[in-house]
């Protein structure tokens, strides 16, 4: 899905300036990276807000347009109010299409409550990773990344190097070496004794 921003270039920057674009539901951020120098833009709150709802305009390429120019940019980084629904700051980073991006993209686990560790053996799921680092040109960088726990036995675990990642993805943890764990299933629950166990004998009178 492809994610379009409007903004405006902002001159006046500052604590007070910012605050006085909040209250005009705008919201004040900053644009940089490529061969152009940083621009300090706003938007609109409402549209900015609809728009980073969706888990995936965090990890795809956003179009951004700022004051009619067109660029193809990042999310990198955006801050909130800590009890409001209301965003505070956003950063965006310039991306070429010619250059390689380093981005975390969200990992989507499937199966884990029918795979053998849980449904058959009473294991507990323990997802140790929720998102991942990667390396790729902008056109492929995908939305998130499948864990597929299907096959999954109590006390086994998915690592890094099980993943499947689409063309053109790579994982620099593990070209780095590092295999972590990325979900596990934790040993069965135990067998609850039935009336006092097996073969036991009643207490006497």
């Amino acid at each position: 899905m492809h994610y379009e921003i409007n903004a405006n270039k902002r001159d006046l920057q500052g604590t007070g300036a910012s605050r006085r674009l909040r209250r005009a539901g705008r919201v004040p951020g900053i644009v940089y990276g490529g061969e152009k120098g940083a621009q300090a833009i706003d938007m609109d709150h409402q549209q900015l807000f609809l728009v980073l709802r969706q888990e995936a305009s965090h990890s795809s390429v956003l179009g951004l347009s700022v004051d009619g120019q067109k660029e193809s940019v990042l999310l990198k980084d955006v801050q909130v109010h800590p009890y409001r629904q209301q965003i505070m700051h956003v950063d965006f980073q310039r991306v070429d299409a010619t250059h390689k991006v380093h981005m975390k993209v969200p990992l989507h686990f499937l199966n884990g409550d029918t795979c053998p560790g849980v449904k058959l053996q009473g294991g507990v799921m323990s997802h140790v990773m929720n998102e991942v680092e990667v390396v790729c040109l902008p056109q492929d960088l995908p939305e998130f990344i499948e864990v597929d726990l299907g096959e999954l036995a109590s006390g086994h675990s998915v690592h890094l190097s099980h993943l499947k990642p689409p063309a053109g993805v790579e994982l620099p943890l593990l070209q780095r070496g590092e295999d972590p764990t990325v979900a596990t299933i934790l040993g069965a629950k135990s067998e609850v004794a039935e009336e006092g166990g097996e073969g036991g004998e009643a207490p006497a009178a």
